[in-house]
This record gives C-alpha cells, sequence and structure tokens, in this order.
C-alpha cells in the first residue's frame, strides 16, 4: 500500500522576517515536511523601503548578455518572491533539494481551503523578536507592488470580505453554542433519571 502523505504545516507569514523564515522552512522541507506559506504579502524585510526598492531595481536589470530568455526571471509577486528566497537555502540542483522544493507552496492572502485551518506562526522569525523596536523595516508587498505587481488591490479586497466573512461565522457560532447550553440546561430534569441508569452501566455521560 502507498504510504499516506505527510500532512502540510500552514504557516502564517504575517509579521515574519523573509531571511528568517525562509531558513526554518527550508530546515524543515529537507526532514521531509510539506509547508504552506500564506499572506506572503505581509512577510517583513529588515531596513528601509527605499533601500531595498533600489536593491531590487538592480535585480532587475540583470540579464543573460547572450540569450535573455535563460534568465535570471524576476519575479515580482510576494509568493514568487517568498519561493525564490527559499529555493536560494535548499541545494535545489540536486534531486533532493529538487523534491524538498516541491512540498513548498506559497499563496497572497489566505485562500480556501487554509482559512479554516489552524495557521502556525516561527517565533524565531517573528519581527517583534528578531529586530530591535525602532529599527526600520518594510512589507514584501509593498515592495512587489512598486516594482510591477498589479494585483496589490484584489489581495486586499479578498482579505477584507474573508475577514468580514469570519466575523459573522464567529457571532453564529457564539450564538448557537449559547443557545445549546440554555436548551441543556432545560432539558436536564427531564433526563435526570436516563443518564443515571446509563452511568450505572459505566458510561461516562459528560457532568454529573
Amino acid at each position: 500500500m502507498p504510504k499516506s502523505q505527510p500532512k502540510a504545516r500552514v504557516i502564517n507569514g504575517r509579521g515574519h522576517l523573509i531571511g528568517r523564515l525562509a531558513s526554518v522552512v527550508a530546515k524543515s522541507l529537507l526532514q521531509g515536511e510539506r509547508v504552506v506559506i500564506v499572506g506572503c504579502e505581509q512577510v517583513v524585510m529588515s531596513g528601509k523601503f527605499f533601500r531595498a526598492k533600489l536593491k531590487y531595481l538592480s535585480f532587475l536589470r540583470k540579464r543573460c548578455n547572450v540569450n535573455p530568455a535563460r534568465g535570471p526571471f524576476h519575479h515580482r509577486a510576494p509568493r514568487e518572491i517568498m519561493l525564490r528566497t527559499v529555493r536560494g537555502m535548499l541545494p535545489h540542483r540536486t534531486r533532493r533539494g529538487e523534491l524538498a522544493f516541491h512540498h513548498l507552496k506559497c499563496y497572497e492572502g489566505i485562500p480556501p481551503p487554509y482559512d479554516k485551518m489552524k495557521l502556525q506562526c516561527v517565533p524565531k522569525a517573528l519581527r517583534v523578536l528578531g529586530l530591535k523596536p525602532g529599527r526600520k523595516f518594510c512589507h514584501v508587498g509593498r515592495l512587489s507592488h512598486e516594482v510591477g505587481w498589479k494585483y496589490q488591490h484584489i489581495v486586499r479586497a479578498l482579505e477584507a470580505k474573508r475577514k468580514c466573512k469570519m466575523y459573522y461565522y464567529k457571532q453564529k457560532m457564539t450564538k448557537l453554542r449559547s443557545l445549546t447550553r440554555e436548551a441543556a440546561k432545560k432539558v436536564a430534569p427531564q433526563v435526570q433519571k436516563d443518564l443515571e441508569v446509563i452511568r450505572s452501566y459505566g458510561y461516562n455521560t459528560g457532568k454529573h
């Protein structure tokens, strides 16, 4: 029988330093884990935004003089920048590194089905823990938008829609739980005798 694939580790990239997050993810991939990074536009770069933009614009000017179609390929989307950063920390030209890199997925925003999953964070890669107070930083989403990424407003609109939907869902579930507790209190005197009979046979029926 084929072995079942390990469950993917879903990481929320919001507030994480890109380099430290990439190093942790690369190590997890080499150990055989499957990793999904969502919210790549909220990943943070240390340093001033102007400096980061100048460095990336310098990178965009690099070409292969013999045949520009051979690369390097300049990706502008935040998920592609995250993928390339992790790839640089993997031996991606070997078979092991190639398989590990295929186990990584990155997304802007939090698309389904990951919006209903439990999202993890990497404490050692968080900006508030890894960067001194007062230090300058910038978001990858803003950098991507400045260098040609055209979908910033779409991702923001979808994220606002998702947050609104989740807010109403939580309100609905809170109300449903309160109604369930009230119904259980009203029915408790009527089912007390039946519960005692069930407990006499050794079954646990919850609170006594």
